[in-house]
């Protein structure tokens, strides 16, 4: 039924580029590097929320990370990093923030995570 999906990700390689970035992500958000506070108050992201956001990267890179020898788990957290990246795409569009915060890093990240998941897991 599921022969064209793999549940260890073959090529790992993008998992790791994903893992890496999720984690220099959370270590940026521990204390909010200046661009990333920027982008959270531009989405209206309040600041009581704002220390979530680094045990979300820190998860998500050890998911990753986990992902090569439990298998499905880096299919699924990398499904979780295209919704992330959908729901912030998402924020910036309601907030009418159409920089480089929207196309550079939120659609970019996403094609990372769309890419990786299907490069890794689908093809």
């Amino acid at each position: 039924m599921y022969e064209s999906m793999v549940l260890f990700p073959d090529p790992s390689w993008p998992i790791l580029v994903l893992a890496g970035i999720s984690l220099v992500d959370g270590f940026l958000c521990i204390k909010p590097a200046p661009f990333i506070a920027k982008c959270f108050e531009d989405v209206h992201w309040p600041q009581r929320h704002w220390w979530l956001m680094t045990p979300i990267k820190f998860a998500a890179a050890a998911g990753l990370i986990a992902g090569l020898w439990i298998p499905g788990l880096g299919a699924l957290t990398t499904a979780c990093l295209i919704l992330y990246f959908l729901i912030a795409i998402g924020m910036h569009i309601r907030a009418r923030d159409f920089g480089r915060n929207l196309f550079l890093n939120a659609f970019g990240m996403l094609a990372i995570c769309i890419t990786t998941g299907l490069y890794s897991f689908i093809l």
